[in-house]
């Protein structure tokens, strides 16, 4: 396993516990507040099980030739996907600071996986 495999991996557990432990921990960031069962069950969907998904599927991929590139490029097109968004909403509004770091973030662990294929 590479060191890109590494860090998207752990980043997508860490986000994904995190998520399903407190939901408000992965999009309070941003003022978002899941105050409704249904919010927070989202958050745990999209943020907690997908990212604990993705980390696996990029554990297993690392060992798995056949997989190896599609997975990592699967995924670092979402990452690069949210970056571009990101970018878009910047010259719709001015967001606060951590959009910006969110962006450069995800370009990165685009870029590690891109890196690693």
């Amino acid at each position: 396993m590479t060191i890109g495999i590494l860090v998207n991996a752990v980043f997508f557990f860490g986000m994904g516990v995190s998520a399903l432990i407190r939901p408000s921990s992965v999009i309070g960031f941003v003022g978002l507040v899941p105050e409704t069962v249904d919010a927070r069950n989202e958050v745990r969907g999209v943020y907690g099980g997908f990212g604990i998904a993705v980390a696996a599927l990029l554990v297993y991929a690392a060992d798995q030739p056949e997989f190896r590139s599609g997975v990592l490029l699967a995924v670092a097109a979402a990452l690069l996907g949210m970056a571009a968004g990101r970018l878009l909403g910047l010259f719709v509004e001015r967001p606060g600071r951590w959009p910006y770091l969110f962006m450069v973030m995800e370009s990165a662990l685009a870029a590690l996986l891109l890196f690693s294929i």
